[in-house]
């Protein structure tokens, strides 16, 4: 019997995701462990195996569906001598359905409460003839308080329709004759007479900032801001870098990685999360690193950091941060983590206080190192300096444990070496 193939729980908070793309068509053959299909899921794109073999029979949820449930159907396979008649879509009535396509512009809405159709639109007309416009178009410059003779309609016989009404300027009055303003393709206008476009949101901008809106709105957030001198890092990172010979090219964002991963060894009462009954602290330091991507931010993370070098530290992040940005990672890969890093110091920022990622306790934001006179034991000497501001859960984290545990950061960032002890 027909085989449906569900949308799959690709992540332990997955429970919707964004059919990207097929990568099987309707009649091909399909083996157990063949790549059928691209999901997007709240954190990465990702291909989605099949489990059983047969004939992709029929899809039901076409590529680019938003919103589809985890274990909607989204196919169904056949098997050896079944067809498509075998399929019985009534069957199917719990899966998912494609989205309806959107109506034409100039179709006119669904019937309203008499009265609320005894209220005509504006229909003044500087000719004193009568203006021809959709019931819809009409509606629509009743609620913008646009009059309709002043506009110049596109549809079948100079006709007024949606799209003249909504890229109109609300209120525009103007002179007898003359054309509205023109827009770019995909341009509207707001209620301001503003010029903007759409542009539409993937599921990990959506479940970002809602994470991020959660843990403004239920974590007592609190900062703290320290100076590092930067001077002896840059010497043994230049010096590492030109005794590899190219083999490999340290950043300055892997030593802060390793010396975060250091800090919270030496000072654990940091290494912590708020679990609501009781607080998890924990044994390795596994540090979240936020990289962006062309769909938006994600945090793969180093494990176990404080026990890894820095050109083993240097390799994985650049081969985490790669496959990060094409949408391959794996969800154990940037679920998890212990403590976050937030570096903007290669764009230039100088200081900026980052939002906890819950249930972390902690992250650390990042400013650019920046050459400045100091003043050291009585002379002024130029020292490159980078402002750090930790941001933590005041519950797990407070005032104390926070300033103590930059101290430990401080330490080992100022003095590289004390990472090898």
């Amino acid at each position: 019997m027909p085989t449906p193939v569900t949308m799959p729980a690709l992540s332990p908070t997955m429970t919707e995701g964004t059919l990207a793309k097929w990568l099987k068509s309707e009649g091909d053959t399909v083996e157990a462990g063949d790549v059928i299909a691209e999901i997007e899921t709240d954190k990465a794109t990702m291909e989605v195996e099949a489990v059983d073999e047969g004939v992709l029979g029929k899809i039901i949820v076409n590529e680019g569906t938003e919103n589809v449930p985890v274990n909607g159907i989204i196919a169904v396979l056949l098997e050896e001598g079944e067809s498509a008649d075998d399929i019985d879509t009534a069957a199917l009535s719990g899966g998912p359905k494609p989205a309806a396509p959107e109506a034409k512009a100039e179709e006119a809405p669904k019937a309203e409460a008499p009265k609320a159709a005894a209220a005509p639109a504006p229909q003044a007309s500087n000719s004193g003839g009568r203006v021809f416009a959709s019931p819809l178009a009409k509606r629509i410059a009743k609620d913008k308080g646009i009059d309709l003779s002043t506009l110049k309609g596109t549809g079948p016989k100079g006709r007024i329709v949606k799209a003249d009404v909504e890229n109109a300027k609300p209120g525009a009055q103007a002179p007898a004759g003359a054309a509205p303003q023109q827009l770019a393709e995909g341009q509207k206008l707001n209620e301001y007479g503003m010029a903007y476009t759409e542009v539409s949101i993937n599921n990990i901008k959506k479940i970002t900032a809602k994470r991020l809106l959660e843990s403004k709105q239920t974590v007592p957030h609190f900062y703290l801001t320290v100076e590092c001198v930067l001077d002896n890092l840059l010497a043994a990172r230049k010096e590492l870098n030109e005794a590899a010979n190219g083999e490999f090219k340290l950043s300055v964002n892997d030593f802060i990685i390793k010396a975060s991963a250091m800090a919270l060894k030496s000072y654990p009462a940091a290494n912590v999360s708020w679990q609501g009954d009781v607080i998890h602290q924990y044994v390795n330091a596994d540090i979240s690193i936020a990289v962006a991507t062309p769909t938006g931010l994600i945090t793969p993370i180093i494990k176990r950091a404080e026990e890894k070098g820095l050109r083993e530290i240097s390799d994985e992040m650049k081969e985490l941060a790669g496959r990060a940005r094409e949408g391959k990672l794996k969800p154990e890969e940037f679920q998890g983590g212990c403590f976050s890093i937030s570096n903007l110091g290669m764009f230039g920022v100088k200081d900026f206080a980052a939002i906890v990622n819950p249930p972390q306790s902690c992250i650390l934001a990042v400013g650019a190192g920046e050459q400045v006179p100091k003043v050291v034991n009585g002379e002024v000497k130029i020292q490159t300096v980078m402002n750090v501001t930790l941001s933590t859960d005041h519950r797990t984290v407070d005032g104390a444990i926070g300033a103590e545990w930059l101290q430990h950061f401080k330490r080992y960032i100022e003095n590289p070496v004390n990472m090898l002890l």
